[in-house]
């Protein structure tokens, strides 16, 4: 898979995320059908086979986290797909594969909710299932992308991110971007920075926890290595009694992220140093932001704003930094009010208001948050 020349094509967001998969090394996909993520099983089950992959609709989102799980440790770099009710019952296996250390990428494509919902219609309610869905203490990693692009570049991201810190990676989307069709630009592939999980040498015997991330064995390899969720020590030997064993393990897992965290962060800013009026927004709602900040300025309004690519770990410096110049933050979100929270928390003195919409998809338009910016400012 090699290429000499970037290229350009038109994808949808669903195809977008396929293609990066697969160029990220991807060989194992399991999922259950469900809108509107269904495209992403659709392209995988043509793909995967021509690169020696493997494909499997399995019979529920249950099963489909756990035949991952399985691929991952058989020495695979795997992936699924679903939306929020499917991302509901994977939680319980979730949290298996951050107690594991187990790499793998799942995507999370929002549609409304509580429960079935409206199954085809855009929403960001899962913002905070995102970090807080499975049980216990853990640190997790969610990327939000608002274009097509994005859904491009966040998947390769996640993968990499899965394969380097040894942890389940969420491209948190929506129905907007992973429906939405754009030119994507794909470079060069020997000029795409791939990263493969640590391997162990032959004479290793701990694979949890003794470093920061440690190798990970294959099943099969010869290693001889237990995986099991319950508390264990670093060769992967149960402890369910000992209390420093356990705050060893767990501390690890949240270390290795939270000790990266400005590493793993990203946003995308703009005049956050001098501005009256600041915007924190991400995924599809932020598409609207860059129209009303020029319409804004155009007024005379200074406004700056920060667009979360990364939602956990939260990006707090950025956040931070905005607020101490702003008077007030605005934060449009298409749920009631979840990195609402977050941003207050870092918001320093600044005001923070919420824009909310929820059920029918209707996006938040430009003048929605434009008049949310003049309100106030003569």
């Amino acid at each position: 898979m090699k290429s000499s020349a970037s290229n350009t094509y038109f994808l949808q967001g669903n195809e977008a995320c396929v293609e990066a998969a697969v160029i990220a090394g991807c060989r194992f996909f399991a999922g259950y059908p469900i809108s509107p993520a269904n495209e992403i099983a659709e392209r995988m089950s043509t793909l995967l086979p021509k690169v020696d992959g493997i494909f499997m609709q399995m019979e529920d989102e249950l099963a489909s986290i756990n035949a991952i799980m399985g691929a991952s440790w058989a020495g695979k770099k795997t992936m699924t797909a679903t939306s929020g009710p499917g991302f509901s019952l994977m939680q319980e296996t979730i949290g298996w594969a951050f107690m594991t250390e187990t790499p793998c990428v799942i995507v999370d494509v929002q549609r409304v909710g509580p429960g079935t919902g409206q199954a085809t219609k855009c929403a960001q309610g899962d913002v905070m299932q995102s970090r807080w869905g499975t049980h216990g203490d853990y640190s997790a990693i969610a990327l939000s992308p608002n274009s097509v692009q994005e859904m491009f570049e966040l998947t390769i991201r996640a993968f990499n991110l899965a394969e380097k810190y040894r942890t389940p990676v969420i491209l948190l989307t929506d129905e907007t971007i992973a429906h939405l069709r754009e030119q994507v630009t794909i470079p060069p592939l020997e000029n795409i920075r791939i990263i493969n999980r640590k391997k162990p040498e032959a004479e290793d015997k701990a694979f949890f926890g003794l470093e920061e991330v440690a190798p990970m064995p294959a099943i099969g390899e010869g290693f001889n290595v237990a995986v099991t969720a319950s508390t264990h020590d670093e060769y992967g030997v149960r402890f369910t009694a000992d209390p420093s064993v356990h705050t060893r393990i767990v501390r690890n897992i949240n270390d290795k992220i939270r000790n990266h965290a400005d590493d793993i962060a990203d946003v995308e800013s703009y005049n956050i140093d001098n501005c009256q009026v600041g915007i924190v927004s991400y995924g599809c709602t932020s598409r609207a932001v860059h129209e009303a900040v020029e319409e804004a300025e155009r007024k005379g309004i200074e406004t700056g704003y920060v667009r979360l690519k990364t939602v956990w770990p939260f990006p707090e410096k950025a956040v931070k930094r905005l607020a101490q110049a702003a008077k007030k933050l605005i934060v449009p979100e298409m749920n009631l009010g979840q990195i609402f929270y977050e941003v207050k928390r870092a918001a320093c003195s600044a005001e923070v208001i919420p824009i909310n919409k929820i059920g029918g998809g209707e996006l938040i338009a430009p003048e929605e948050i434009l008049a949310e910016i003049e309100r106030g400012n003569p």
